[in-house]
């Protein structure tokens, strides 16, 4: 018997996932979409299996906008566990070394400093930074090691949250591509007794944080109760992720003209830099950015309501 292919729905929107531990983020996205039984969705950067927290879920339209919310700034608070490193510098891995843990707060506050503002880091090799067309973690699973070239990346914040026995907490604001793996690996080879991450929890995406996160739990319970139609309560708008762009406001002919791919001129345009556009109506149809001649350029479309 022939299966009956599913129809899916065309959602629009943003969910802001608390992550559960245990599902990669590509599993959780998938569950979600399936939820919604929703046509197109993507994720904005994985979070580990390990990782808990914020994961923004972009659906339809939003999905146009996925990677400026990738590219965004990220804040986690993690766990280190002292005295122990482990093949993938996290708490799956293998141990590779335990040491004596003779470290306090004071140890680990006076080298903060030097991994705050900008760093470089190395990659490590669990990761899915890609060499030749292979994922670096499947090269490191048949016990491959290549180089990898440092990156920078910033750290605008790093303070010790705790610090009791072998354990410390901290809370780290940072850019796009930052490893809290590394981070803590080389804090912990400086104190000379090395570290691991054993918890990590991202609390920031941009502009969300988790106090606008729903659980997993949220979402079937709600899903049980009214089916795919009863998760679109959680849905921010598609646009949420981009709300501290300047805003502007088309007329009626600008926005015909701009929806056809042309650059229009608007009151109230900034000088430069990205922006977000609706038309006489309120909705928002785009994004923009403004050319030397002082025109807004489109550079993603929303054509439908």
């Amino acid at each position: 018997m022939a299966q009956v292919k599913r129809i899916r729905r065309k959602v629009d929107g943003i969910i802001l996932l608390d992550k559960p531990k245990g599902f990669s983020s590509n599993a959780a996205l998938q569950k979600v979409r399936w939820l919604l039984n929703a046509e197109k969705a993507g994720h904005t950067g994985s979070l580990d299996p390990l990782a808990t927290g914020v994961l923004p879920l972009c659906f339809g339209e939003a999905t146009k906008f996925s990677q400026y919310l990738l590219d965004a700034d990220k804040g986690y608070e993690t766990v280190m566990q002292l005295g122990v490193t482990t093949t993938t510098a996290d708490a799956e891995g293998e141990v590779i070394e335990r040491r004596e843990v003779d470290v306090d707060a004071s140890d680990i506050e006076a080298l903060l400093p030097q991994f705050r503002g900008d760093i470089s880091q190395v990659p490590p090799m669990y990761s899915a930074l890609k060499r030749d067309g292979q994922p670096l973690y499947k090269l490191a699973r048949a016990g491959e090691v290549v180089e990898r070239e440092a990156r920078s990346v910033t750290i605008a914040r790093l303070e010790l949250l705790s610090c009791a026995a072998d354990r410390a907490s901290l809370a780290v604001d940072c850019s796009k591509g930052t490893y809290i793996r590394t981070l803590v690996e080389d804090i912990g080879h400086l104190l000379g007794c090395g570290a691991h991450v054993a918890e990590l929890r991202r609390t920031k995406a941009g502009p969300f944080d988790l106090s606008q996160s729903v659980s997993l739990d949220e979402l079937l319970q709600a899903h049980e109760e009214g089916g795919n139609e009863a998760i679109d309560r959680f849905l921010l708008p598609v646009d949420s992720g981009l709300e501290h762009w300047p805003l502007l406001s088309f007329s009626e002919h600008s926005s015909f003209y701009w929806l056809q791919g042309q650059p229009v001129r608007a009151a109230d345009a900034p000088k430069f830099g990205m922006v977000r556009v609706q038309d006489h109506n309120g909705r928002f149809i785009g994004i923009g950015e403004v050319s030397e001649d002082g025109r807004i350029a489109p550079r993603r479309l929303i054509r439908s309501a």
